[in-house]
């Protein structure tokens, strides 16, 4: 919404006194001074908002950043806390592919395939190689990262222990969390 304004002449200048005989200007009415401060009130909250979302990250404040820059450590926040789910990744390539993560206890192991059972009662079955089946047992708790094909989930990594996090296979594995690729 745009006010006409007169054309200016050459002997005008901004902010100088009105010309002798020239009506004065009506200043702002109340209903648009309140307007306005609304305005600039939703800005200064906004940005506000803003400033605060971008610095303030409990989880990066509480653990150390992990492959591919994902913050969180197993239960301490952020995606490290995760039990099991979905994310996207790049292949290498220049495209990406959906890998699935899980955390868990091992409840079947043979030297082709690991069942992993997560606290809150997920289970999925994954296709292993006989390397990344070496050195578990039933009962450990592994994080597994894998690509699924149809009803397939094949593993990319198996990390014994709770130190596993999204990065399928990325990175180097915490002390005493060894990782198997496979």
């Amino acid at each position: 919404m745009t006010t006409p304004q007169a054309p200016s002449t050459p002997e005008q200048t901004w902010g100088a006194a009105p010309a002798p005989g020239t009506p004065p200007r009506p200043g702002w009415s109340p209903g648009r001074k309140i307007a306005a401060g609304a305005v600039a009130a939703v800005i200064v909250a906004g940005g506000g908002a803003a400033v605060w979302a971008a610095s303030s990250s409990s989880a990066a404040t509480d653990t150390q950043a992990g492959p591919g820059g994902m913050t969180g450590g197993p239960r301490g926040g952020g995606l490290g806390a995760a039990l099991h789910g979905e994310y996207v990744a790049s292949d290498g390539n220049g495209g990406y592919v959906t890998k699935i993560m899980q955390t868990g206890e091992v409840t079947a192991l043979s030297a082709t395939s690991l069942t992993a059972k997560s606290d809150d009662g997920f289970s999925k079955t994954y296709t292993i190689t006989s390397d990344q089946a070496t050195g578990l047992a039933t009962g450990d708790t592994v994080t597994v990262v894998a690509t699924e094909s149809g009803s397939t989930a094949t593993a990319t990594s198996v990390t014994d222990g709770e130190a596993g996090g999204p990065g399928g296979g990325q990175g180097t594995p915490p002390s005493g969390a060894p990782t198997r690729t496979g």
